[in-house]
C-alpha cells in the first residue's frame, strides 16, 4: 500500500508542471546560464565545477521543501490528506510514501542534472568515497527540507504556503551559495549564511565534488541539526485537516 501511494505521489509531481519547473527546468537553466556566461564572478578554475554542486543543492531544495510543501498544502486544503486518514494507510505510511517520492524524483533530476554538466565540461573529484558522501549529504538535505516542507504545509493555509514556499526559495537561492559564493558577501553576514541548510548542502558538495575532500563533517552536523529540528517541529506541529 505505501508503495503503491508513493507511485501516486511520484505521478502527481511528475505530471505537475509547477513541479517541473522548479524541480528540473529551473536548476538546468541555472547551470547553463551561469556556465557558460560571465554574469557571477564564481573563482578560478572552470564555472561548472563550482555551479554543478550548487545546483545540485538547488534541486535537492527545490523537490524537498519548495516543491512538497506546496503540494501537501494544497492537499490538505482540498482534504485530500483527511480522505487519506480515513482508508488503512497510516499517516506513517503516507509519510514514508511521500519520502519515496522526493526520493525518487531527486535520482531523475540529479540525473538530468549531473548530464547536463558533464555536457558542460564538469569534471568532479572524490571518486568511490566522495559518492558516498554526496549520498550522505543528499539524504541529510532531504530529510532538513522535508521536514521545514511539512511543517509549513501543516500549518499555514494553502496559499499562504504557495507565497511563503516560493519566497523562501528564491532567498535561499540568492543568499545560499548556490550562484553566488558566500565570499562575495561581507564576512560577518557570510559566516552566518555559512549555517543555512541551502549553504550548508552546497558548500558540502562543493567540498567533495570539486576539491576532492572527505566527508565534511561540518555541513552533515549542519544540515543534521537542521533536520532535527524541522521534523521535529513537523511532528509537533502538523495539522492534517
Amino acid at each position: 500500500m505505501v508503495l503503491a501511494q508513493a507511485s501516486f505521489e511520484l505521478r502527481g509531481m511528475l505530471r505537475n508542471g509547477e513541479q517541473l519547473l522548479l524541480t528540473m527546468i529551473i536548476p538546468v537553466l541555472l547551470l547553463v546560464l551561469f556556465s557558460s556566461t560571465s554574469l557571477v564572478d564564481v573563482g578560478p578554475g572552470e564555472r561548472v565545477d563550482f555551479l554543478a554542486p550548487g545546483v545540485l543543492a538547488l534541486a535537492v531544495m527545490s523537490t524537498a521543501f519548495t516543491g512538497q510543501a506546496i503540494a501537501t498544502g494544497f492537499e490538505r486544503r482540498y482534504g485530500a490528506l483527511k480522505r487519506l486518514g480515513a482508508t488503512p494507510l497510516p499517516r506513517g505510511g503516507l509519510i514514508t510514501a511521500k519520502t519515496l517520492a522526493v526520493l525518487a524524483v531527486e535520482v531523475v533530476q540529479t540525473a538530468l542534472i549531473l548530464a547536463v554538466a558533464l555536457a558542460l565540461g564538469w569534471s568532479p573529484h572524490g571518486g568511490a568515497g566522495g559518492a558516498l558522501a554526496v549520498l550522505a549529504l543528499v539524504l541529510a538535505g532531504t530529510a532538513a527540507f522535508s521536514g521545514f516542507g511539512l511543517l509549513m504545509a501543516g500549518t499555514l493555509r494553502a496559499e499562504a504556503t504557495l507565497g511563503a514556499a516560493n519566497l523562501v526559495y528564491l532567498l535561499l537561492l540568492v543568499l545560499g551559495g548556490v550562484v553566488f559564493p558566500l565570499t562575495e558577501f561581507p564576512s560577518g553576514m557570510a559566516s552566518a549564511l555559512e549555517l543555512l541548510p541551502i549553504a550548508a548542502l552546497a558548500e558540502g558538495l562543493r567540498d567533495v565534488l570539486q576539491q576532492g575532500a572527505g566527508p565534511p563533517v561540518g555541513a552533515l552536523v549542519t544540515l543534521g541539526a537542521w533536520a532535527v529540528a524541522g521534523l521535529g517541529l513537523a511532528a509537533r506541529f502538523f495539522k492534517w485537516e
